[in-house]
């Protein structure tokens, strides 16, 4: 059995850690001026948003959503294990924020400008660059931008261009890559060094450590659902699968009928289906009885 995580084993790599860091607006305005390069005023982080469950969001959403004085939003999400699908992420979480945004009563004109920053412990695109970034161009000519306001950036750990991105941007992706014991180095860097002590007074905090066990609990039981419903759904395909079949030796099925049974979702009525399919003489006897 695998053994539960402690708070105290914890980097800023770890979700839950990364979103107690930069739940300090202080924090999280340094870091979204490092990935951006430009200075703001101000950040306002949604607690909120930010470390809670979320059902529309796809289970326990560990990222962390802030605006600045400008109105402009910035999505950021820790991600150690590398995914193929960062992309149409970058789109779903994009899209989110525009429709809370215009369900909230924003015009398509008054929709802020909006950023997607992924922290990659690997490199997304293979090319060992620290910071990739990515908007709307014109595929003909690449100095016509489109100027929607969506930008996508993403910070890998395993860049090797240290030439062309900023001093401190490296010693923190240097800082994201380290393990336990290499975190707790001295970096030699302002920024690395709050973050550093932002995390002791984490660990050093009985709430947080409340709270990270609550959290811990909610994803194992978000991973039982997801096994229970992967079970529920492969046992529904069989089912299913098996009543088509056994119809389809007594006549040609109509595509009404066959949308119908392919189309149910609980166990009790296809094993009913099921039974009745293997006993009907008829397809007529089986609709009589359905």
């Amino acid at each position: 059995m695998k053994q539960r995580k402690q708070l105290k084993e914890l980097t800023i790599k770890d979700n839950f850690m990364f979103g107690a860091v930069m739940m300090e607006e202080d924090n999280c305005k340094s870091f979204l001026e490092l990935a951006l390069g430009f200075p703001i005023d101000r950040v306002e982080v949604s607690k909120e948003k930010s470390i809670v469950y979320h059902p529309e969001y796809k289970g326990v959403r560990l990222d962390v959503y802030a605006k600045d004085e400008k109105n402009t939003r910035y999505n950021v999400e820790m991600q150690v294990a590398k995914k193929s699908e960062l992309g149409k992420r970058s789109r779903y979480y994009h899209g989110q924020i525009d429709m809370e945004l215009l369900l909230s009563g924003s015009d398509y004109a008054e929709l802020p400008d909006v950023y997607v920053i992924f922290i990659c412990d690997f490199d997304p695109f293979g090319k060992k660059r620290y910071r990739y970034t990515f908007e709307w161009r014109c595929a003909e000519d690449a100095d016509v931008m489109l100027r929607e306001g969506c930008k996508s950036i993403f910070l890998s750990t395993r860049g090797e261009n240290e030439e062309e991105v900023p001093e401190e941007l490296v010693s923190f992706l240097h800082f994201v890559k380290a393990d336990l014991s290499e975190s707790e180095i001295d970096f030699k860097d302002d920024f690395v060094e709050k973050l550093q002590n932002t995390i002791y007074r984490v660990k050093s905090n009985r709430e947080m450590e409340e709270r990270f066990m609550i959290f811990e609990e909610m994803l194992r039981d978000e991973r039982a659902e997801g096994k229970a419903e992967g079970k529920a759904e492969g046992k529904a395909e069989a089912k299913i699968e098996d009543i088509l079949d056994i119809l389809e030796d007594k006549c040609q099925l109509p595509a009404d009928l066959r949308s119908r049974i392919e189309d149910e979702k609980n166990l009790q009525t296809l094993t009913r289906w099921l039974k009745l399919a293997a006993k009907a003489d008829s397809l007529e006897e089986f609709l009589s009885q359905m």
